[in-house]
């Protein structure tokens, strides 16, 4: 079975014992490890993956073929995405006519930072660059971009580079609608066993929470050298109980991102109870 997620330490964390054995039931697993915006692509051309991992963003193109799965994504508080700049008196104004770099043009983390622009930066930001998150903050720093929206654990690092917090869009959505901030989501092929999906799934996140030792040189292995306590305070923040199931305020906190976002044409219109 093709599964592909990211290499970050929340994804690694999550189906390290589902993709190695160690779920009874579960098949094997060709996995390959991408950035949001390749899976985000590929989910909306059916490129042949079993399960993904995907923006909720995303979610509104993929669903003829994919169907959303309940649990192993990123959802939760304190863990939105950041817009970030090297002036450190920088604000929401400041970006007006400004390039600013994003992730993916349908990750979540963009589209929440165009509900808040839309109503925050006057005449609204200028071009809009896609690049690896990876790559953001250096650029970013160096000045080939005038600000720089970033994901996962950018937040635990960007001072390193100088830069400074211009909006933090978790706290902005959390305050606005009460609700958890959807980030990554898990999707799989409507023809599969899509129960037992979400049952390999949450053995996985189960595994991971009794065993954490043994994911640890896996986790460690693909987080591009990141420290091994940010690794941590990154698995800390995005793998909770959300990860082990949605449950009523995650399915709300979706239906709240999409709602508004087909309310202002920026997603195509689809029946949101067929999320669930």
């Amino acid at each position: 079975m093709k599964i592909a997620y990211s290499p970050c330490p929340n994804d690694t964390f999550t189906f390290h014992a589902l993709v190695h054995g160690l779920i009874a039931g579960a098949p094997s697993f060709d996995v390959t490890y991408a950035d949001i915006d390749h899976t985000n692509g590929w989910a909306s051309t059916d490129d042949g993956y079993d399960i993904m991992k995907i923006s909720y963003a995303a979610l509104p193109w993929i669903l003829p073929s994919y169907k959303l799965i309940p649990c192993g994504g990123a959802l939760g508080r304190g863990c939105g995405p950041l817009v970030l700049s090297a002036d450190g008196q920088a604000n929401a104004s400041s970006l007006s006519g400004k390039r600013v770099a994003v992730p993916s043009e349908r990750s979540t983390a963009y589209l929440l930072f165009r509900l808040w622009a839309a109503s925050n930066v006057p005449g609204g930001v200028g071009e809009i660059v896609v690049m690896p998150f990876h790559e953001i903050m250096p650029a970013v720093r160096d000045g080939a971009i005038d600000a720089g929206l970033v994901i996962h654990e950018a937040r635990f690092t960007y001072q390193n580079y100088g830069l400074s917090q211009v909006v933090d869009l978790g706290h902005w959505w959390e305050s606005d609608t009460g609700l958890p901030i959807p980030l990554g989501a898990i999707i799989a092929k409507r023809s599969l066993d899509l129960e037992a999906v979400r049952e390999w799934i949450q053995q996985s996140v189960r595994y991971a929470w009794k065993h954490p030792e043994v994911s640890r040189d896996y986790v460690l292995a693909h987080a591009q050298e990141m420290d091994p306590t940010v690794a941590q305070a990154h698995i800390d923040l995005y793998v909770n109980a959300f990860t082990e199931s949605l449950g009523d305020d995650g399915f709300a906190a979706v239906e709240s991102l999409l709602g508004r976002a087909m309310g202002e044409g920026l997603v195509p219109a689809f029946d949101l109870a067929s999320l669930r």
